[in-house]
């Protein structure tokens, strides 16, 4: 198996960690909460500290520093961005044998424990189909609104649609996970190794160049010195890595290897014609070759109350700067303040 089509789908999501600015200097990172049954849930915040709250879903396999880049578009909005992390990443507690639909209970836990009366969802990637689930199983009151954003598709609609390399995954993690598990892990040394070599330094700052462009987030920079540039490729380079595969992984492979089995069922534990919520937005780019827009359309045809919102000149990799739309659906009253 090739690391190079695994490293690319992963650094999808380097447009959410662009807070090197900020990055160390008080952003609320490492909290944690005591949910009922003992386990804890690692969360992040970010934004506005009194902001009305909005629930980030980190995707596959990641953790709660994802939602990082959001930082300075929540403050100008007046949003409080809080990030979980999932069991078994980061700094939440595994939970053997979780579903999809366990996780809307730790998020109600969460809420009235952090007295949040009311609060919006979105879910990114892999955190689609779980921002769903609450959508589905949450008390409506709770929610101000609930949005997919470039979100994992359901396998549902057609396993055929997905590359060759979700479906070996998809066969792994469902007949042999212990193969799966010694795969991650060797593509985690892989990309360490790769991380601390002079020329996999240098192609690791080519390539996040390269997609933040894609994303159109590259601006020329002009630095003092040397010593300068050097260091903030190497704050960039170790920031990355932390988002890769420090956090995700800091508990092991477990988790990633239960979710790959879990986000390609067939089955996420609810019908979509059974979601209730309205409405239910789906933003995504119609050339996403991780989630083809034809399983998306699927879904979105399903859901009671859904409007799906595909931007077809956008892929996993520019659709970050789509996210102010996406803002603008879930808080409307916010923009007209802008």
């Amino acid at each position: 198996m090739s690391i190079r089509p695994v490293l690319r789908s992963v650094l999808s999501k380097a447009p959410w960690r662009r807070l090197l600015s900020t990055f160390g200097k008080g952003v609320r990172e490492n909290q944690t909460f005591g949910l009922p049954d003992g386990r804890i849930l690692g969360f992040a915040e970010y934004g506005s500290r009194e902001g009305k709250p909005l629930l980030f879903f980190h995707g596959y396999p990641s953790s709660r520093l994802e939602a990082s880049g959001v930082d300075e578009l929540a403050r100008r909005r007046g949003l409080r961005v809080i990030s979980l992390d999932r069991p078994g990443y980061g700094l939440s507690t595994t939970q053997p044998k979780r579903t999809i639909m366990d996780w809307p209970a730790d998020i109600r836990a969460f809420a009235e424990g952090m007295k949040l009366d009311r609060f919006a969802i979105i879910g990114g990637s892999g955190g689609g189909p779980y921002a769903l689930a609450c959508a589905h199983a949450l008390p409506r009151e709770m929610l101000t609104g609930v949005g997919l954003f470039a979100s994992a598709p359901p396998w549902l609609a057609g396993a055929h649609h997905m590359s060759r390399l979700q479906r070996a995954m998809c066969f792994m993690a469902n007949n042999t996970p212990g193969v799966l598990s010694a795969v991650i892990r060797v593509l985690v040394a892989t990309v360490k190794q790769i991380a601390e070599s002079k020329l996999g330094q240098r192609k690791f700052d080519e390539l996040i160049e390269k997609l933040d462009r894609e994303a159109g987030l590259h601006k020329p920079q002009a630095w003092e010195s040397e010593e300068a540039e050097a260091k903030d490729k190497k704050d960039q380079r170790n920031f990355t890595m932390n988002l890769l595969v420090g956090e995700p992984m800091r508990q092991g492979v477990g988790a990633a290897v239960h979710e790959a089995k879990l986000l390609s069922a067939h089955d996420w534990g609810f019908k979509f014609e059974d979601v209730g919520y309205n409405q239910v937005w789906i933003w995504h780019g119609v050339n996403d070759a991780n989630a083809p827009i034809v399983m998306i359309e699927y879904l979105a045809k399903r859901l009671p109350h859904c409007t799906l919102r595909a931007f077809s000149d956008d892929t996993r990799f520019t659709m970050f700067k789509r996210l102010e739309v996406a803002l603008d659906d879930l808080f409307p009253e916010e923009n007209r303040k802008l």
